[in-house]
């Protein structure tokens, strides 16, 4: 198994975090955990699907997942290939022109986000490519392609900053007031630039941050945990996550 990640172009930079290129000659079944970015997944070979306890639900080859608040596991068939591209938190808003907090808790196909003629003629290049090199190259270009002048809402954007420096431990209120704006259309807003609420958002943050903190035994561990006043809360609010 193999796991590339790649810097994005200067151009692609402010959308995009990295590009990763991932392959696995053996099927296989993993766990994602909750984040803050949506992820595109592009499948050159091989197929993915994700189960839900019960059924399994095959994806498609080309895909978005939108911001979730639990975990999800999915599988892959032998020898797969695929090309990630994960999103800066509002870097979605500049490429997709549906309402993306439709996509919270999603994953499903990206084929009707986008021109069909350039989507499929990149799908077939995509397949076609030798090295990773010209798998880059090819979906720097179609995403470059796809790019809207959309300016960014810097109203949202301050709003991302005040939750990451409290650790997702701000109120909502507390925001607006600091915003100089009402929680109400600053959730309309962050909904529409992020994918999500500005609490569910949040929630995410402080998530993250105890299960970093657990992962490598950070001693801060018990500060990030009582963000959700006890543990109970935490399991309440992440039930699907491993603990």
């Amino acid at each position: 198994m193999r796991f590339d990640v790649f810097f994005p172009s200067p151009q692609l930079m402010p959308y995009v975090k990295h590009i990763i290129i991932s392959e696995n000659e053996q099927a296989s079944q993993y766990r994602v955990l909750p984040d803050t970015a949506l992820v595109i997944g592009f499948q050159y070979r091989g197929a993915l699907s994700y189960t839900d306890g019960t059924l399994q639900h095959k994806l498609s080859d080309a895909g978005i997942t939108g911001l979730r608040d639990s975990s999800r596991t999915f599988l892959n068939t032998p020898n797969i290939g695929t090309v990630l591209v994960v999103l800066r938190e509002n870097g979605a808003a500049r490429l997709l022109k549906q309402n993306l907090h439709e996509l919270f808790g999603e994953s499903v196909s990206v084929e009707h986000f986008f021109s069909n003629s350039e989507f499929n003629q990149f799908k077939e290049q995509l397949v076609d490519a030798k090295d990773d090199a010209t798998r880059i190259s090819l979906t720097e270009t179609f995403l470059i392609s796809q790019l809207s002048h959309k300016p960014a809402d810097q109203m949202v954007n301050a709003a991302l900053q005040h939750i990451h420096q409290t650790g997702g431990t701000i109120r909502i209120s507390e925001l607006a007031k600091l915003l100089n704006t009402s929680a109400s259309p600053l959730e309309k807003r962050f909904r529409q630039e992020v994918g999500a609420s500005p609490k569910k958002f949040a929630t995410i943050v402080r998530a993250r941050n105890v299960l970093t903190a657990m992962e490598h035994g950070n001693e801060r561990y018990a500060e990030y945990l009582s963000a959700f006043y006890d543990q109970a809360h935490f399991i309440k609010a992440f039930k699907n996550l491993p603990m």
